[in-house]
């Protein structure tokens, strides 16, 4: 029988995310969607960034990056990432595997266009992850941008977004002594039903 209960309790995992979400919104001081992004260069070389995660779907964790980024390379060249979420505050964090694909259409045109004016601008000037010569440059882009296209700039083709689709999502809170809770939901492909296994801290 399983002893899942409290806030491990529930037969969706995306709902129990979001739940931990919404309450790490309440107490965490800075960006509490934050997420440690990995991924893989060709030769199998893991890297690692903090990105924000903007959307808990009913299948999938969506992020928005520029596709000439390093990420974006790495994400379109395996298909697969893996991220974690760590709330310090409420000492508690998720961890997620699975499969990637980009998130090209009307979600992130209206995701684009919810975002400031600046971050829009900014999101055209920068060559993400490419050699700058100096932040004199970078600014001199921003200002050719904002001449050219005023203050509606649409979305650009090479900046969308990210669904992650999980294959495996733990679910992992502190305990006294270290003796930990943890709780993982694996399935062999997104179309499989969830296996829940509680594991040892």
């Amino acid at each position: 029988m399983s002893d899942r209960s409290g806030i491990f309790a529930g037969d969706d995992p995306f709902a129990i995310a979001r739940d931990w979400l919404e309450e790490a919104r309440k107490s965490e001081p800075n960006d509490p969607d934050a997420i440690a992004l990995a991924t893989a260069d060709e030769t199998g070389l893991p890297n690692v960034r903090m990105v924000l995660l903007k959307a808990i779907e009913a299948d999938a964790f969506v992020f928005y990056t520029n596709y000439g980024s390093t990420k974006a390379r790495e994400l379109d060249l395996g298909g697969k990432a893996a991220f974690v979420m760590h709330w310090k505050s409420l000492r508690r964090q998720i961890r997620v595997r699975g499969l990637v694909t980009r998130e090209e259409g009307e979600a992130a045109d209206r995701y684009f266009a919810s975002r400031s004016l600046k971050s829009r601008r900014g999101a055209w000037a920068s060559r993400q992850s490419q050699p700058l010569a100096n932040r004199a440059t970078l600014m001199g882009e921003v200002a050719r941008i904002t001449a050219r296209l005023g203050v509606n700039p649409p979305r650009p083709h090479f900046w969308g977004g990210y669904r992650l689709v999980p294959l495996e999502m733990e679910f992992w809170a502190d305990g006294p002594f270290r003796l930990h809770d943890r709780f993982v939901w694996k399935r062999p492909n997104p179309d499989r039903e969830w296996c829940i296994r509680r594991l040892s801290p």
